[in-house]
C-alpha cells in the first residue's frame, strides 16, 4: 500500500497542539519537531486561546473532548479571532457527528483516534496547502486592488479604470481641468490625484470650498490683502493663488462662487495675475488650476448664475465622477479598502464582509456616495466583534433596506428557490395591501382562485 508523501516543513512554520492527555501531547510534539514544525502545546481550550492571541499559528490541532472547553467551542472561538485560522481535529470514533458539527463551525477536517502517524501527517500538509493556498489569494486580492487604485482613488469598473487613465495622460498638461460630479463621489481625491502625478507633486496643493466661505471672505481669501486694506487688515496676508504658488489650487464647489467674484477669478486666468486687496501693484502667480461643483454648471450659466466665459475657461478639461449606484462593482474593492484603513484603530482582526452583508451594500442606493460607505465600513469595523462584518454591524437604514424589499443579490446568497421566492413575493404584496386579496391577485397577475391556491400550498395566514 503507497502512501502520499509528507514534506518537510518550512522552520517558520508553527502549529499549536491542544490536548489535555499528556501522551499524546508528547507523542503529537515530538512527531510534528521531527518534521520540522515549531511546535506548541497547551493542555486546555482556555490555555490555548491566551497562546494562539499571542502568536501567529499556521495550523491547530486540537482534541475534541476535553474539560474546560469543549472542542467545538474551542473552534467557534479561535474562528472568532481569527475566520482563516486553520483547524484540525483528534476525536475517538464514538464522537465522529461531534466532528462534523466542528467542521461546520470550521474546521478543516477530523482524525479520529486510533490514527497513524503517516495519516496525521497527510492531513497537517493538507491544512498547510490550504492555509498557503488562502494566503496565496489575499495576496492576488491586494495586488488586483493596487492595480485598481490610483492614490486614494479605489474602482475596478471601467468607467473608474478610464478615469484613472485621463487623470495619468493629463496630470502634467497646464490646463484647467473642472471634476463633476454628486457629493461624496470623490472629487477632492481625484484633485490630489491630478496633482501628485504631475511635475507639480513638490508643490504645495491648496483647496478651498468656495461654498463654505462667506462673500465678503472669499476674495481676500483667494488674492490677499494688504495691511490697511480694510479695518481688520493689520498686516498683509498673501491669499491662495500666492500660497498655491508653482504647484496646484483647488476649488471646490465652484458653482456657489459668487457672480462679482467670478469676474475677478476669470481675469487672473487670463492674465495669471493677481492682485490683493487695498494694492495697486498686480504680481504673477504660477499655479494649475482645478475645479469641482455638483451643480450643472451649463444650467447655470443659462440662468445667468454662472459666467459662460468663466465656464469656458474652468471646462478645458473635463471629468465627471459617476455615482456610487452606478459602479456596484467598486463596493468590494473600496469596502476592502477601507477595511484595511480602519481595522488597525479597532485592535482586533478584521478580515472582510461576510456575503450576505456585501450583496446588502451592493443594492443600496449610497445617496450619500464613497463617503457614506466609508462611514459605515468605519462604523462597522469600530463597533464590531467579529473577524467579519456581518448584517448585524451595518446601520439601521441598510437593514431596513433589507427588510422592506428582497433584493435578487441576497436571494442568490442565501440560495433562494423559485419557490422561496414566490411565497416570499406573495407575502410581501399581501401585507402591502393590507391583506386585500382582490388586490393582491391584480398585482400578481393571476384570478383569486389561484391566490387562494398558492396561500394554501405556502400555508400562508390570513
Amino acid at each position: 500500500m503507497t502512501t502520499e508523501r509528507v514534506d518537510s516543513a518550512t522552520p517558520s512554520t508553527r502549529i499549536l497542539v491542544v490536548e489535555d492527555d499528556r501522551e499524546m501531547s508528547q507523542f503529537l510534539s515530538e512527531l510534528l519537531n521531527e518534521e520540522g514544525y515549531q511546535v506548541a502545546v497547551a493542555g486546555d481550550g482556555t490555555f490555548a486561546l491566551e497562546v494562539f492571541q499571542r502568536g501567529v499559528f499556521d495550523l491547530v490541532i486540537t482534541d475534541l473532548m476535553m474539560p474546560r472547553m469543549k472542542g467545538i467551542d474551542l473552534v467557534r472561538r479561535l474562528k472568532a479571532i481569527d475566520v482563516d485560522a486553520s483547524i484540525l481535529l483528534i476525536t475517538a470514533f464514538g464522537s465522529i457527528e461531534s466532528a462534523i458539527e466542528a467542521i461546520q463551525a470550521g474546521a478543516f477536517h477530523y482524525i479520529a483516534k486510533p490514527f497513524r502517524a503517516d495519516e496525521l501527517l497527510i492531513h497537517v500538509r493538507r491544512a498547510l496547502e490550504q492555509r498557503q493556498m488562502r494566503q496565496e489569494i489575499d495576496r492576488l486580492r491586494s495586488e488586483a486592488l493596487r492595480r485598481y487604485r490610483l492614490k486614494d482613488i479605489v474602482g475596478r469598473s471601467q468607467v473608474m479604470q478610464r478615469i484613472f487613465d485621463t487623470v495619468r495622460r493629463i496630470s502634467d498638461m497646464p490646463s484647467s481641468v473642472l471634476i463633476l460630479g454628486e457629493s461624496g463621489t470623490g472629487k477632492e481625491m481625484v484633485a490630489h490625484a491630478l496633482h501628485e502625478h504631475s511635475s507639480r507633486a513638490a508643490g504645495p496643493f491648496i483647496a478651498i470650498n468656495c461654498a463654505a466661505i462667506p462673500e465678503a471672505l472669499l476674495e481676500s481669501e483667494l488674492f490677499g490683502y494688504v495691511r490697511g486694506a480694510f479695518s481688520d487688515a493689520q498686516k498683509d496676508r498673501p491669499g491662495l493663488f500666492k500660497e498655491a504658488h508653482g504647484g496646484s489650487l483647488f476649488l471646490d464647489e465652484i458653482g456657489e462662487m459668487p457672480v462679482n467674484l467670478q469676474a475677478k477669478l476669470l481675469r487672473v486666468i487670463e492674465t495669471r495675475e493677481v492682485r490683493p486687496l487695498g494694492s495697486n501693484k498686480t504680481e504673477k502667480v504660477d499655479v494649475r488650476l482645478i475645479s469641482a461643483t455638483n451643480r450643472e454648471l451649463e444650467q447655470a450659466v443659462h440662468d445667468g448664475r454662472f459666467r459662460q466665459d468663466l465656464f469656458y475657461r474652468l471646462n478645458v478639461i473635463r471629468i465627471e465622477l459617476p455615482p456610487l449606484r452606478e459602479r456596484a462593482e467598486d463596493i468590494p474593492p473600496l469596502v476592502d479598502h477601507f477595511i484595511g484603513r480602519f481595522a488597525p484603530r479597532a485592535k482586533r482582526l478584521v478580515k472582510g464582509v461576510e456575503k450576505e452583508a456585501l450583496a446588502l451594500l451592493m443594492q443600496y442606493r449610497w445617496p450619500g456616495n464613497i463617503r457614506e460607505l466609508e462611514h459605515t465600513i468605519e462604523r462597522a469595523v469600530l463597533l464590531g466583534n467579529k473577524s467579519t462584518i456581518g448584517i448585524d454591524d451595518l446601520p439601521p437604514e441598510l437593514r431596513k433596506s433589507e427588510v422592506d424589499r428582497l433584493p435578487l443579490a441576497l436571494a442568490v446568497t442565501r440560495k433562494y428557490t423559485l419557490r422561496d421566492l414566490e411565497r416570499e413575493y406573495i407575502e410581501k404584496v399581501l401585507l402591502y395591501y393590507g391583506g386585500n386579496k382582490t388586490e393582491a391577485a391584480k398585482i400578481l397577475g393571476v384570478d383569486r382562485t389561484t391566490l387562494y391556491r398558492k396561500l394554501e400550498e405556502y400555508k400562508l395566514s390570513e
